[in-house]
C-alpha cells in the first residue's frame, strides 16, 4: 500500500510542479474553505479521538494537544490562508554568476518533490503540514499516531476536496490510515519516492526514524529547553519568563523543561517558583532546591534531559554560568535555551557557547515558532545542522536546482 501511495506522490508532485505560485494559493485557500464547510464532521471524529484517548489513560497535556474546537479548526484554516498570502518560495533566484568560458549559471530554488511527515496526536500539525508542503511545491505523505487517527482522516478529506475544488490531483496530499509500527517503518523505507522525511514528535519518534530511515531526514522535534537564571538577573522579568515558559503552554516543544539559578540568587527561590507552584507545577529539584522549596520532590538522574510537556519542571542550583552550560552542554537537545541577566558579558558568553538552534536573552524560550519569527507556519523545530536550522518554513522545504545557459560551449 505505502509503495502504491508512494507512486500517486510522484505522478502529484510532478502535476503541482507545473502551477504557478498564484494556483497553489489558490489551492490553499480553498482548502481552508473546506475546513470550514466540514467542521462539523472533523469535530465529531475529535471528539471520538478525545474519547479514546481518555479512556488509553492519556496525560492532560495529550490531551489538550489532541482536542480541536470551532476556534481551533477555524485556526487551521487561517493558518493555510496566512501560508497562502506568503510569498511563493519557488523559482526564487538564489545566485547568478557567468564563467570565464561565458556559460551563464543561474541557481533557482526547486520543490523537494515529495515530503513525508510522521508525527503523534495533534491534528493541527496535519493541515499545517499539508499547507506548507502544497505551497513549496511538494506532494505529502502524512502518518499521524492512532490517538488522531479519525481526526486526521476527516482533516485530510477536507484538504483533498479542497485540492479537487482548484483542480489539483487529491493525491498531493495523502494520509496513511494503517497506524501500525510496519507501516511507518514502510514509510521510512520508501526510496525512489520519498525525497524527504520530517518526524515530529517525541524521543522514540525522532529515535526509531534516524536509526532506521533509509530516506533523507529532517531531524527535528525534542525540546529539552533550559532557562539559566543568573545572579544579575532582574528577579521579576526572571519569574514571568519562566511561568510563561513553563505553564502558557506546557505540551510543545519550546516549554522549558529545566531551571536552572545561580547560588546566590537561593534565597530568591520561592519567588522565583511562586507563579508555577499556584499553578500545579511539579519541582523536581536538587539537594539545595528542596531545601528551600517544601513542594519540592528529590530530582532522579533521569530527570535532567527529560521532555515532560508536562506541568513538571526540573530545578538544579548551580555555583556559575560555566557550570549552567556544561549542564546546557550534557542534557540539551539544541532546540530552546535562554539565559536571564542583566550583565551583557554573561549574556555574551551564553550566546556565544550554548550550541543550539535559538538562543534566548532575557525572553521565553516559547518564541521559537515559525510565526513569532515572521516566516509563517513552520512544520517543525529542526535541532540539526544541514540542511536548516530551527523553524522549518517554507524556504527550508525547497532545494535548488542549476540552470545553465551557454553559445555551443564544449569542454576540453
Amino acid at each position: 500500500m505505502l509503495k502504491q501511495m508512494g507512486v500517486c506522490a510522484k505522478e502529484a508532485s510532478r502535476v503541482l510542479a507545473l502551477q504557478d505560485g498564484r494556483a497553489r494559493a489558490q489551492a490553499l485557500t480553498h482548502m481552508a474553505d473546506a475546513l470550514l464547510k466540514n467542521e462539523q464532521a472533523i469535530l465529531v471524529a475529535n471528539a471520538q479521538d478525545v474519547a479514546n484517548g481518555q479512556q488509553a489513560g492519556l496525560t492532560s497535556a495529550l490531551i489538550d494537544r489532541l482536542t480541536l474546537t470551532p476556534q481551533r479548526v477555524a485556526g487551521m484554516a487561517d493558518a493555510l490562508r496566512q501560508v497562502a498570502a506568503l510569498p511563493d518560495p519557488v523559482g526564487l533566484v538564489q545566485q547568478r554568476m557567468t564563467r570565464p568560458n561565458g556559460l551563464r549559471i543561474t541557481r533557482i530554488s526547486a520543490p523537494m518533490g515529495v515530503i513525508a511527515v510522521i508525527f503523534e496526536a495533534r491534528p493541527n500539525v496535519t493541515a499545517d503540514s499539508a499547507a506548507l508542503c502544497i505551497k513549496s511545491g511538494s506532494a505529502v505523505i502524512l502518518r499521524g499516531g492512532k490517538e488522531a487517527i479519525q481526526s486526521n482522516k476527516a482533516v485530510v478529506f477536507a484538504l483533498q476536496e479542497g485540492l479537487a475544488c482548484a483542480g489539483l490531483p487529491q493525491d498531493c496530499v495523502q494520509l496513511v490510515t494503517d497506524t501500525t509500527r510496519q507501516s511507518a517503518q514502510e514509510l521510512m523505507c520508501l526510496k525512489g519516492y520519498v525525497d524527504l522525511l520530517i518526524p515530529r514528535g517525541g524521543r522514540g519518534l525522532i529515535q526509531s526514524v534516524m536509526e532506521n530511515a533509509q530516506v533523507p531526514v529532517l531531524e527535528t522535534g525534542e525540546g529539552v529547553c533550559h532557562i539559566y537564571v543568573d545572579k544579575s538577573a532582574d528577579i521579576d522579568m526572571a519569574t514571568a519568563i519562566i511561568d510563561n515558559a513553563k505553564t502558557s503552554r506546557p505540551s510543545v516543544c519550546n516549554a522549558v523543561e529545566c531551571l536552572l539559578v545561580h547560588e546566590e540568587l537561593i534565597d530568591k527561590l520561592p519567588a522565583l517558583l511562586a507563579p508555577v507552584l499556584a499553578k500545579g507545577v511539579e519541582i523536581r529539584g536538587d539537594e539545595m532546591v528542596c531545601a528551600n522549596i517544601p513542594q519540592a520532590v528529590p530530582a532522579a538522574p533521569e530527570d535532567w534531559g527529560q521532555e515532560y510537556l508536562d506541568l513538571i519542571l526540573a530545578v538544579r542550583v548551580v555555583k556559575d554560568i560555566d557550570e549552567a552550560i556544561a549542564h546546557i552542554t550534557r542534557y540539551g537537545t539544541s532546540h530552546s535555551e535562554a539565559i536571564v541577566a542583566d550583565d551583557t558579558e554573561a549574556a555574551g558568553q551564553f550566546l556565544a557557547q550554548v550550541d543550539a538552534a535559538a538562543v534566548y536573552h532575557n525572553a521565553s524560550t516559547r518564541f521559537t515558532d515559525g510565526g513569532e519569527f515572521g516566516f509563517g507556519a513552520e512544520i517543525g523545530i529542526s535541532t540539526q545542522k544541514l540542511h536548516a536550522r530551527g523553524p522549518v518554513g517554507l524556504e527550508q522545504l525547497t532545494t535548488f536546482r542549476y540552470l545553465i545557459h551557454g553559445e555551443g560551449q564544449v569542454r576540453t
